[in-house]
C-alpha cells in the first residue's frame, strides 16, 4: 500500500474541519473514519499491480560515453486498469536520462517504455528493479509492487584512438611494400617475384627466375609476419590513479587496443593478460579478424584493485604463455618504489627471452604544475611536481639499460607513440 499527498492534504482538511466544527473526540473518530474509508476504497478500486507482466529488449552493449535505449514492455493482463507511475530503477553510473515513467495502462493492453542511458563508466551495468505504484480513482491511496526485470548492458572501453587507425595503417602497407618498393632488409622475408623495373634495386635481381623466364625477374620483400605480440595490463593499485576523469587503466586499454587492431593487420597474433596478484583476464589464441572485439569484451569488466601487483608471479605468467620470442608489452605505471622494488628484479627473465616494451600513463597536470610560479604555493608545487618527473625519468633510464623500450606519453598520446614502437621494431627485425 501506498499513500499519496493527497492523503495529507485530506488529513488536515479533516483537522480544520474538527478544530472549527466538531471539536470533540466524536469529531475526530469522524474524520479518521471517512479517511480511512476513502483510503480502502482506492486501494479496493486500485490497478494489481502484481499481476503486471514485463519484458526487456534493447541494446546489450555500448561503448563508454555513448547512448544505449532499453525498452521495457508492460502488459495488463488483468481486467482492471493501472494508473500511476513506474520507475525503471537503473544505477547512476548507467546514465539513465529519466527513471520515472507516468503509467495508464487499459485491460488487456501493453505500455512501452523507454530509457536512454549514457554510461560513465566501463564494465555491466544491470537494472535493478521495476516498480509500480498503481492508484485509485481518488488519488488518495493506492498499490505498489516491485518486480525484478534482470537486463544488463556491457559497458565497452571507449577507443578513442581508433581515429588514428587510418594513418598507422597507412604507414604499415608503406612499410609492408603496397605503397612503396621494398627492399631486402632487417625484417623483411620473401613476398613474391615480379619483372624488374627501372629504379629496383640490383641486389633483388634473382637470376635463377632470370634463366628461367628469359626476362628480368627481382625478388620483393615485406616484413616478417605472424610474429606474437602479448599485451600485459598491469590492473594493480598503480591503474587506478586517475588522470583527468578516467583512470590510467582506461588510457593504458585503448593504447592496447590501436596496438592490437595494427598488429592484427599486420599478421601477427596478439594475445591479453590482465594481471594484479591473479590473473582478471586472460585472451589467448583470438583469430586475426576476432581479436580486437575478443580483446573489448574481455577488457570492459576490468577495474583497478588497491593492492600491489605480484611481479614476479605476472613474469611467471608471461613466461608460461610465450613459449618462443615474443614482443612483451607491459602497460604499468613508472613508480620509483613499485619497479625498483617489484619488476627490475626480475626484469632479467623478460629480457633473456623476449624483447619489451614498457608503457606508462603520463599526468599532464605534473608538467603544467613544474612551471607553476608567481606564489610561494607555486613554487612549491613545482618543485614538488619536478621532483617527481625526475624520478619518473630515472626510472625509465634505468628500464632502458636492461634493454628496455619505454614509452611514457600523456593519456591523448600514449596510443599513438606505443604503435610507432611496434612499427620502428617490426620495420628493424627486433620482434
Amino acid at each position: 500500500m501506498t499513500l499519496t499527498a493527497r492523503t495529507a492534504l485530506a488529513a488536515a482538511v479533516g483537522a480544520l474541519v474538527v478544530g472549527l466544527l466538531i471539536p470533540s473526540w466524536t469529531g475526530v473518530a469522524l474524520v479518521c473514519g471517512v479517511l480511512a474509508a476513502l483510503v480502502v476504497i482506492d486501494l479496493v478500486l486500485a490497478g494489481p499491480v502484481r499481476a503486471l507482466q514485463f519484458t526487456r529488449d534493447g541494446d546489450t552493449t555500448v561503448r563508454l560515453g555513448e547512448p544505449a535505449r532499453v525498452t521495457l514492455t508492460v502488459d495488463n493482463p488483468s481486467e482492471r486498469a493501472v494508473d500511476g507511475r513506474l520507475r525503471d530503477a537503473w544505477p547512476p553510473s548507467a546514465g539513465a536520462h529519466e527513471q520515472r515513467h507516468t503509467l495508464a495502462i487499459r485491460p488487456g493492453e501493453r505500455a512501452r517504455i523507454t530509457t536512454d542511458l549514457r554510461p560513465t563508466r566501463r564494465g555491466d551495468r544491470s537494472a535493478h528493479r521495476v516498480t509500480v505504484r498503481s492508484l485509485g480513482p481518488l488519488g488518495i491511496a493506492g498499490r505498489q509492487g516491485s518486480h525484478e526485470v534482470p537486463w544488463t548492458v556491457r559497458v565497452l572501453p571507449a577507443f578513442p584512438s581508433r581515429r588514428l587507425l587510418p594513418s598507422k595503417l597507412e604507414r604499415l602497407r608503406e612499410l609492408d611494400g603496397r605503397s612503396a618498393v621494398l627492399t631486402r632488409g632487417r625484417g623483411t622475408e620473401f613476398d613474391a617475384l615480379r619483372e624488374y623495373v627501372p629504379g629496383d634495386d640490383v641486389r633483388s635481381i634473382d637470376w635463377r627466375a632470370t634463366a628461367r623466364a628469359q626476362n628480368v625477374v627481382v625478388r620483393t620483400w615485406r616484413p616478417e609476419r605472424d610474429r606474437h605480440i602479448l599485451v600485459v595490463l598491469d590492473t594493480g593499485r598503480t591503474s587506478a590513479g586517475r588522470i583527468g576523469d578516467a583512470p590510467r587503466l582506461d588510457a593504458a586499454m585503448d593504447a592496447a587496443l590501436l596496438l592490437t587492431a595494427v598488429a592484427a593487420k599486420a599478421g601477427d597474433r596478439v594475445d591479453l593478460l590482465a594481471h594484479d596478484r591473479r590473473v582478471r583476464a586472460d585472451v589467448r589464441g583470438a583469430s586475426r579478424t576476432a581479436v580486437l572485439p575478443t580483446f573489448v569484451q574481455a577488457m570492459a569488466p576490468l577495474e583497478p584493485e588497491l593492492v600491489e601487483a605480484n611481479a614476479p608471479r605476472l613474469v611467471a605468467e608471461i613466461i608460461r604463455r610465450a613459449k618462443r620470442r615474443s614482443l612483451v608489452v607491459l602497460l604499468t605505471g613508472l613508480d620509483a618504489e613499485a619497479v625498483r622494488e617489484g619488476l627490475l628484479p626480475v626484469l632479467p627473465q623478460l629480457t633473456d627471452r623476449h624483447e619489451v616494451v614498457v608503457a606508462a600513463v603520463a599526468d599532464p597536470a605534473l608538467t603544467a604544475m613544474a612551471g607553476g610560479r608567481g606564489t610561494a604555493e607555486a613554487v612549491y608545487a613545482a618543485a614538488a611536481a619536478e621532483r617527481e618527473l625526475r624520478e619518473r625519468r630515472d626510472t625509465a633510464a634505468e628500464l632502458q639499460r636492461h634493454g628496455v623500450s619505454v614509452v611514457d606519453a600523456p593519456p591523448v598520446e600514449l596510443a599513438s607513440q606505443l604503435t610507432d614502437v611496434y612499427l620502428a621494431l617490426k620495420l628493424a627485425g627486433r620482434l
